[in-house]
C-alpha cells in the first residue's frame, strides 16, 4: 500500500542537518510497515529493525553509558550484522518499551550524525513522562490512518485518486457521483491499514468490520498499561461515549456514569495522549494564531478513525444506510469525523471550531482552519447557502476570514458575493494545500 508519509521520510533522509526521527501515532496506523517499506526502497545498504517490545532482552544494550559507538557495537552483535552509517537505516521500533533507548537518540546525533536513525512507537508520551527527554535533538513526525486518497490507491482506483489530489474543480456528473460512492465505502471501511487491506483483498465490508472489532479490543487491552494513571473501566466508558459524541460539545459528566469529573477528565486526557482521541477546541477567528483565542473548557472530540468510530457507535450497516445521504449518516457525525480526520492527516496538529452561545440563540461552525495568513471557517452541509445561518453570522461578525468553505455532496461552486465556496466533501484532505 502506498503511504504519503514516504515523501516526508524521503525529505528527512536528504536533509544535510538531519536529526534522528521519532515517528508518533496511535497503535496500528501503519508506522512500522511504512518505515520498513521506506528502508527497503530508499537505502543502498541494509534495513536493521530492532523491535524493543518483541525483544525485551535487547534492552540491556541501552543500559550503562549512552555512547553511540558502544550501542552500535552491541546492536551489531545482537543483529549479527554490520551497521554502516550513510548507507544503512537503523529502525528502533516500539521504542516506548525502552525509555533508555529514547534518551540514547540524542547521542546518535552528537556522536554519529551520518547514521540514519528512525524510532517509532505508540503510547510514547507515557514513556516520555518518565525520562529526561532530548529536546532539540530529535525531529518528530506524526502519522495518521490512511486518508481517502490512500484508500483509493489501495483499492486500485488510481484515476479517482488523481482527481481528489488535484485542485478542487467542478467535475462531470459521472465522476462526481463515482467519487461520492467511493467515499461512502471509505466511511465504513475507515483508514486503519489492516481494515483497508482486508477490504481491498476481499471487497467484503464484513471483513473490514471484523478488523475494527479486533482493533478496538487492542486499544482496550492497552488501557491496562494506563493503570497507574486512570480507571480502566472509566476509560472504556469514555471511549464509547466519545464515539457517539462526535460533532457535539463535550461535557465530562455525560461521558461516564458513576465516576467523578476528575476521574472522567483524566481518562479523556489519557485517550488524547495515546492519540486515540483528538481534542477540538472552540476559538474565535479574530486573528492569528487561533490557539491564542482557544477555550480550554469548550471543546469537541474526534476519534482516531472513522471505521473505529462507527464500530464503537454500533452502527448497523444495511442497504438502507448504504443508500442514505452521506452527510446525514449518524446525524452528520460521520461526515464531521471524516473532514476532521482528513485535516489532521494533512499536517494540522490542532483543530478548532467556532461556537457562540447567547440567551435564546446558539451558533456553531464545524471547523476553523488556517492556511498561510488566512482563516477559513468550514461548514459541512448539504443545504443551500441561505440555510448556513451560523456561517453567515461568523462572516458578519469577524473581518479576518475572507471566505468560508462549505463541504457538501454538491458540485464545486463559488459564491463570491456571499464569501462562500462550495467544495465536494471528497476534497477535504487536499483543498488547503492549494490555498
Amino acid at each position: 500500500m502506498q503511504r504519503f508519509i514516504e515523501q516526508q521520510l524521503l525529505s528527512w533522509k536528504k536533509k544535510r542537518r538531519r536529526k534522528p526521527l521519532l515517528l508518533r501515532g496511535a497503535r496500528q496506523v501503519g508506522k512500522s510497515w511504512s518505515v520498513a517499506d521506506f528502508g527497503k526502497k530508499h537505502f543502498e545498504g541494509n534495513l536493521h529493525v530492532v523491535n524493543l517490545e518483541k525483544r525485551p532482552d535487547w534492552h540491556r544494550v541501552f543500559e550503562g553509558n549512552l555512547v553511540a559507538s558502544r550501542i552500535l557495537s552491541q546492536l551489531e552483535l545482537v543483529l549479527n550484522a554490520r551497521i554502516v552509517p550513510g548507507k544503512d537505516l537503523l529502525f528502533l521500533d516500539e521504542i516506548q518499551s525502552c525509555p533508555r533507548a529514547i534518551q540514547a537518540l540524542r547521542y546518535f546525533l552528537e556522536d554519529c550524525p551520518e547514521l540514519h536513525v528512525i524510532a517509532a512507537g505508540s503510547l510514547l508520551e507515557f514513556a516520555l513522562k518518565e525520562i529526561s527527554f532530548p529536546v532539540g535533538r530529535i525531529q518528530f513526525l506524526e502519522m495518521h490512518p490512511m486518508t481517502f486518497t490512500e484508500f483509493l490507491l489501495a483499492t486500485g482506483k488510481e484515476r479517482a485518486a488523481e482527481v481528489v489530489l488535484s485542485n478542487p474543480a467542478r467535475q462531470p456528473e459521472s465522476i462526481h457521483r463515482t467519487l461520492l460512492e467511493e467515499l461512502r465505502l471509505y466511511f465504513f471501511v475507515g483508514g486503519m491499514p489492516e481494515s483497508v487491506l482486508a477490504y481491498s483483498e476481499t471487497l467484503s465490508l464484513r471483513e473490514a468490520f471484523e478488523v475494527h472489532a479486533e482493533l478496538v479490543n487492542t486499544y482496550r487491552e492497552d488501557f491496562s498499561k494506563y493503570a497507574p494513571y486512570s480507571d480502566k473501566r472509566c476509560m472504556n466508558a469514555v471511549l464509547a461515549s466519545l464515539a457517539r459524541s462526535v460533532g457535539h460539545q463535550i461535557k465530562y459528566t455525560h461521558l461516564a456514569e458513576g465516576y467523578t469529573v476528575p476521574t472522567i477528565k483524566k481518562a479523556f486526557n489519557l485517550l488524547c495522549t495515546a492519540r486515540v482521541v483528538s481534542k477540538v477546541r472552540a476559538a474565535g477567528p479574530a486573528g492569528l494564531p487561533l490557539q491564542a483565542a482557544a477555550n480550554e473548557k469548550k471543546f469537541k472530540a474526534l476519534l482516531v478513525d472513522l471505521g473505529l468510530m462507527q464500530h464503537l457507535c454500533g452502527i448497523h450497516v444495511d442497504s438502507r444506510l448504504m443508500n442514505a445521504d452521506l452527510l446525514a449518516l449518524h446525524e452528520g457525525a460521520m461526515a464531521e469525523q471524516f473532514v476532521g480526520q482528513e485535516l489532521l492527516a494533512s499536517g494540522r496538529n490542532e483543530l478548532y471550531y467556532w461556537a457562540r452561545e447567547t440567551r435564546g440563540s446558539t451558533a456553531e461552525v464545524d471547523y476553523l482552519v488556517t492556511s498561510g495568513q488566512g482563516i477559513y471557517p468550514i461548514e459541512i452541509k448539504s443545504g443551500a447557502s441561505g440555510r448556513l445561518r451560523s456561517v453567515h453570522l461568523l462572516l458578519q461578525t469577524y473581518s479576518k476570514p475572507q471566505k468560508a468553505i462549505v463541504f457538501s455532496t454538491a458540485t464545486y461552486a463559488e459564491l463570491p458575493e456571499q464569501k462562500l465556496t462550495f467544495v465536494p466533501i471528497y476534497y477535504a484532505g487536499s483543498l488547503f494545500k492549494t490555498l
